[in-house]
């Protein structure tokens, strides 16, 4: 296969990025703009540079929606968030019990990490010590599992108390480039997302933060939100690619194709080499019979669905990643 594609030596490219090399932001449009008749190239390339540090393996992840539909923020792509509209279910702080069973379906469904995530701004110390008992207790019967919460702007000495009461990973995505950030959000700022990255950090948790792509960004917003992934070295960097929901303020926007989303990941592969990649909420919707693909680039997906959208549960998930090549993690 030839190397040498509109002046880009993917070889090159292959062995710079495993020698932690950065890539230039003119190699970074490239793979933004890599021409379709030749994306098999990239996604080959990509794929070295994922299988040095994972291998062939694929990690499952799964969500819960532990409190849903009654945020107070204003991201314009969240169905639960207080500009939203949608048809959806909504309901205050799911009890331990229920968090637990949400474990114990994870574990059934073949996942290794167990996110719940909860419409919020952030956790009142009630809320802390509500999700506290539920890590200590699906800890205990799941010393294995893997526990990420998602729950809005978080201080640092919450993140002590959840990471003493055995949660591994917080998630708060970075959703898009500072630049293009206050189209999608008025209700807090870039810099306040930065913030809880770094208490999150600091407290010795595993970071998890990512992006939406598709929302009406340009190319240059998804390269500087890349870049800004690999300078936060991130340990996990979820990457979801728009579901329009009706009812939403971005209900209407359709930018995606299956290649376009297969570049964006190689990308976000290249500048992240040894983080976790993980392809997020609307990879069924965009990537359609294209999902295999992804696995060039990322090493974790979900199974079961999103927050507010289906998706596909372990079996179907399972047949695609080893169609693909891969083996589920684990298994």
């Amino acid at each position: 296969m030839e190397s040498v594609i509109n002046g880009i030596d993917l070889d090159r490219v292959v062995s710079d990025v495993l020698d932690g090399k950065e890539l230039d932001r003119n190699t970074a449009r490239a793979i933004i703009e890599w021409p379709n008749d030749q994306l098999d190239a990239l996604l080959q390339a990509t794929r070295r540079v994922r299988e040095a540090a994972f291998g062939r393996a694929v990690k499952l992840c799964m969500l819960r929606n532990a409190q849903s539909g009654i945020c107070p923020e204003d991201c314009g792509y969240c169905s639960q968030s207080k500009a939203s509209h949608a048809d959806i279910p909504v309901y205050k702080m799911q009890t331990v019990d229920e968090l637990i069973a949400g474990a114990r379906q994870a574990v059934a469904s073949g996942a290794r990490r167990y996110c719940m995530v909860c419409s919020m701004r952030g956790p009142a110390e009630r809320d802390i010590e509500h999700l506290a008992t539920a890590c200590e207790k699906i800890s205990d019967e799941f010393p294995e599992l893997e526990l990420c919460l998602s729950i809005g702007l978080l201080s640092r000495p919450q993140a002590e108390r959840l990471k003493q009461a055995g949660a591994g990973w917080i998630n708060h995505n970075l959703n898009t480039s500072r630049e293009f950030y206050p189209s999608i959000c008025s209700t807090h700022t870039y810099e306040d997302r930065l913030q809880t990255i770094e208490n999150i950090r600091s407290a010795g948790l595993m970071t998890c933060a990512g992006g939406i792509v598709g929302m009406g960004e340009t190319d240059e917003d998804i390269i500087n939100l890349a870049y800004e992934t690999r300078r936060l070295k991130l340990d996990s960097v979820p990457l979801n690619f728009l579901h329009p929901i009706a009812g939403t303020p971005l209900s209407e926007q359709r930018n995606l194709t299956p290649e376009k989303c297969l570049k964006i990941a190689c990308l976000f592969r290249m500048l992240n080499p040894t983080s976790e990649v993980r392809a997020a909420g609307g990879r069924e919707l965009n990537l359609g019979d294209r999902q295999a693909d992804l696995f060039n680039a990322v090493n974790s997906v979900f199974v079961n669905g999103y927050l507010t959208t289906p998706g596909l549960d372990y079996i179907r998930t399972r047949e695609i990643i080893e169609r693909a090549g891969f083996e589920v993690e684990g298994q």
